[in-house]
């Protein structure tokens, strides 16, 4: 048991905001640890607390909604489609990003008329010159893009979304098209809805290997969802260098609207192989979803051995 806490405790450093509460709370604890236990293999996983064994489980298709990039919001206030905060590490590569929301205080949220309808992504910056990109109409001119997703109602899933931007002919073999604009998903792993008052306990990780696996986990208050799939659909790990993190609408542009005295807390942390705090940039989003939320304060970004940001939104 000793070695088991000792391990946890080791873990729990890792997760930005988990650190403090995990030394009170064992689910806290569990959720950090969990985050940086290694899968098996490739695939799709689930596990319990406070087992911290990854369990196979069956994949599932991914749901064919696409998460749009930003098109830019010409000076909207609320958060979403380009108006949201990004943590950009350049020139260094980014290999681990977690979001989480250190604290959440709301009662509801409705998305396209339904509750608990939305979904929460951390996302990658728009990338230029992989190959991925070279069967473009203008290659120079094509932009990757790679979302982990937890698409709450009505899909309940995990799954890794990808996007060429102003690909502008057809679309590779398995890719949908939307507009001149391309996508596809990874597998996607069942995880059951989660009400919108759970969102402090849920945290989502993703992480990419040159070469390997690009990976997202998901954890709740007692449970952990992961699917992976290979990098070399948009190659991630060789070009990552920005994470935008947020709860947004439920797909296709829409918004997260959530009752009125919302304050969330969120928390962007990355590893990028150095402790330099990453730039916290403004009006540098990527999702065009949107929440009916404001951004208030400053962006604080630390470096450290876990460099991050966080910034704070409400209504």
């Amino acid at each position: 048991m000793n070695r088991w806490k000792s391990e946890l405790l080791l873990s729990s450093v890792a997760i930005i905001g988990l650190a403090t509460s995990a030394q009170a709370d064992p689910q806290a604890t569990w959720r950090a640890a969990i985050a940086h236990t290694a899968l098996p293999g490739s695939g799709c996983y689930a596990a319990h607390y406070p087992s911290l064994t990854w369990k196979q489980v069956a994949c599932v298709a991914a749901p064919h909604v696409p998460l749009i990039p930003a098109s830019g919001g010409g000076g909207r206030l609320t958060v979403g489609n380009g108006h949201d905060y990004q943590a950009v590490t350049s020139p260094a590569i980014i290999s681990t990003g977690t979001g989480s929301f250190p604290t959440a205080k709301t009662s509801s949220e409705t998305g396209d008329g339904e509750s608990n309808a939305y979904t929460i992504q951390l996302n990658s910056n728009f990338m230029s010159g992989s190959p991925a990109c070279d069967g473009a109409k203008d290659p120079p001119n094509c932009l990757d893009w790679e979302q982990f997703v937890y698409f709450a109602n009505p899909y309940d899933e995990v799954f890794i979304q990808y996007w060429l931007i102003n690909y502008d002919t057809t679309c590779p073999s398995g890719w949908l098209s939307d507009g001149g604009d391309c996508y596809t998903n990874s597998n996607a792993t069942n995880a059951p809805l989660e009400a919108i008052t759970n969102l402090k306990y849920l945290t989502l990780t993703g992480t990419a290997v040159a070469n390997g696996d690009d990976t997202l986990k998901f954890e709740t208050e007692n449970d952990a969802y992961s699917v992976t799939n290979n990098d070399d659909v948009v190659y991630l790990a060789d070009y990552w260098q920005g994470i935008e993190f947020n709860v947004v609408g439920p797909g296709g542009g829409s918004q997260a609207d959530f009752s009125t005295g919302t304050k969330i807390k969120v928390g962007i942390a990355e590893t990028d192989g150095t402790t330099n705090a990453p730039d916290c940039v403004a009006n540098d989003g990527t999702t065009g979803e949107t929440n009916n939320l404001n951004l208030t304060g400053k962006c604080k970004a630390k470096g450290g051995s876990t460099p991050s940001v966080t910034f704070k939104e409400s209504n």
